[in-house]
């Protein structure tokens, strides 16, 4: 028989969540054993390493929502761990901007989120968004993020790498979940057995969460995002530059992005990808996602649930650089098209589907009970909020679900 190991806890996945899941387990309770099981050969590979490394101040979000409970706060928390861990901040700021009335009243309502929220906001005129960005262009007035920021997310969670191995945490890299059987995890490697077990798989939550029953009529729809890179590095934008966004839906439209080291970007694009892992060409492809997958998204363009049909059409167009790089036009007064001109490495976002209404769910979903709990939707800002949100999961969820 095989030699099962215990652990006090067990975490599947080591994302930026599945990271500071283990520091705030650490944290809170004496001496615990932990071990992250993650099944490529490293720390955030996917979107955790990937995603744009925004840190967002929180407005965006309606003040009953998991998102507006931790944005703030853990923007907040993760420049105070940047600072301790001497990692680079860009504190560059955003600013939200407007081309015509109807999107005025947009700035309007995400500046009452945001006062709701507690968010540090200002709402400017013309020549206040001057002093701030010349570069920005608007429709009367703008919307004023200063702390808003940028980090290298591969930095941060390769630091949480460091410190939770130097804290005992056994990381098993290359580590597949199978199943889980009369309490034994069964990998492509060892066997496991633990008193409680987090999955924070991302892209695969939703299908480790059905073993344990959970995640019914929910399946994640994976969509594919790229940015396109500003060759001259001595471009004249000083801050993010972000669209008024559809708040009916979790993508924030095409914008500016200044990365820590204050490259320009522009994106993302938000694709409808065919498997979980669709980042290029036939690379990790899988037939039985791929024909899930485009079971519901054939729904969802036949049915247009959240417009999904004109959102599928539109990104597709997006693969025509001219016509993604004119989306941004309006943003800016001075911000040469065709500079934009490399496509980064794309990320993958696990976006969850209700498969009963086919709506994507719009805040953080955690199910669970007294042996598990399963982090099912964990989308932007997730990044932002992840200190926070471990906070919240060890000290409420799994609190509540022991007792």
């Amino acid at each position: 028989m095989s030699k099962v190991y215990h652990f006090d806890y067990i975490i599947i996945g080591a994302g930026i969540i599945g990271l500071t899941l283990a520091k705030e387990l650490m944290s809170k309770h004496p001496q615990p054993t932990i071990a992250i099981l993650e099944k490529e050969e490293d720390v955030a590979k996917h979107a955790s390493g990937l995603n744009s490394g925004v840190l967002h101040a929180g407005f965006y979000y309606s003040s009953d929502s998991l998102k507006a409970k931790f944005c703030v706060q853990g923007n907040q928390f993760m420049k105070s761990f940047c600072m301790e861990n001497n990692i680079p901040v860009n504190n560059c700021g955003k600013v939200v901007v407007a081309i015509n009335e109807e999107e005025l009243q947009g700035l309007y309502e995400l500046e009452k989120r945001g006062k709701k929220n507690g968010v540090d906001l200002e709402l400017i005129d013309l020549d206040r968004l001057k002093e701030i960005d010349p570069n920005a262009k608007s429709y009367q007035k703008a919307l004023y993020s200063p702390t808003t920021a940028s980090v290298d997310p591969k930095l941060v969670c390769s630091r949480l790498k460091d410190i939770l191995i130097d804290k005992g945490v056994e990381l098993d890299f290359s580590t597949q979940f199978w199943s889980m059987k009369n309490n034994i995890i069964y990998t492509n490697k060892k066997q496991y057995s633990c008193k409680f077990l987090f999955n924070a798989a991302g892209l695969y939550a939703d299908k480790i969460a059905k073993q344990f029953g959970f995640a019914k009529n929910r399946i994640i729809i994976p969509f594919r995002g790229n940015y396109l890179v500003y060759r001259n590095k001595k471009h004249q934008i000083k801050t993010h530059i972000y669209p008024v966004p559809n708040l009916l839906n979790p993508f924030l439209g095409v914008h500016y992005t200044l990365t820590v080291n204050n490259e320009l970007k522009l994106g993302p694009t938000s694709t409808p990808a065919f498997w979980r892992e669709n980042y290029n060409g036939l690379s990790r492809f899988n037939l039985q996602e791929f024909m899930q997958i485009i079971y519901y998204e054939s729904k969802l363009f036949l049915f247009n649930s959240f417009n999904f049909r004109r959102l599928a059409i539109s990104e597709i167009k997006k693969y025509n650089r001219r016509y993604f790089v004119q989306l941004a036009k309006h943003l800016s007064h001075n911000c040469n098209p065709e500079s934009f001109d490399t496509w980064t490495k794309p990320g993958i976002r696990a976006q969850l589907l209700n498969t009963k209404t086919l709506k994507l769910e719009m805040d953080f979903i955690v199910e669970g009970d007294s042996n598990s709990l399963h982090i099912l939707n964990a989308v932007s800002p997730a990044f932002t909020c992840s200190f926070a949100f471990a906070k919240y999961l060890v000290s409420e969820k799994l609190q509540k679900n022991i007792d």
